[in-house]
């Protein structure tokens, strides 16, 4: 299997690279370029100062630091980042915590996870076929 390569570009001069913390981590960190602070209830659009290309048939995807996230409530708002976007990486968060939290230039924010895309043809049917689930959403294993 060939080694898959992303290609990065600082866009600002206090970009950190995206880095794996440990050999085994499916995320790379996303570090912020910007000091603020995000109140409870308060939605911020934070820059990476990276910009990135992904191989054709990957997609990178957003996704929160677990301590961020428990440990403090700041959650990302998700992304998708097709791999034709040229622009610089933005990490969209939440804070659904009860206090203020400070970030200062080099704090990470998310992480990214660069997978594989599968494309599948569209075919338009006037049934699907039963399964033992059926149409059963929220809550329907007993949670």
């Amino acid at each position: 299997m060939s080694p898959v390569t992303l290609q990065i570009q600082r866009v600002h001069e206090a970009a950190v690279l995206p880095a794996y913390a440990h050999d085994t981590d499916a995320g790379l960190d996303l570090c912020s370029v910007r000091d603020c602070t995000i109140a409870p209830g308060e939605r911020l659009t934070i820059p990476t100062g990276l910009a990135l290309q992904l191989p054709a048939g990957h997609v990178g995807l957003i996704w929160d630091k677990s301590g961020l996230s428990h440990k403090v409530g700041v959650k990302t708002l998700g992304g998708v980042i097709d791999a034709g976007y040229r622009g610089e990486v933005m990490v969209g968060l939440v804070n659904l915590g009860q206090e203020p939290h400070h970030i200062a230039v080099g704090d990470k924010l998310a992480q990214l996870l660069v997978q594989a895309v599968v494309q599948p043809a569209m075919v338009e049917v006037e049934s699907l076929e039963q399964s033992s689930r059926g149409a059963d959403g929220f809550g329907s294993t007993g949670v």
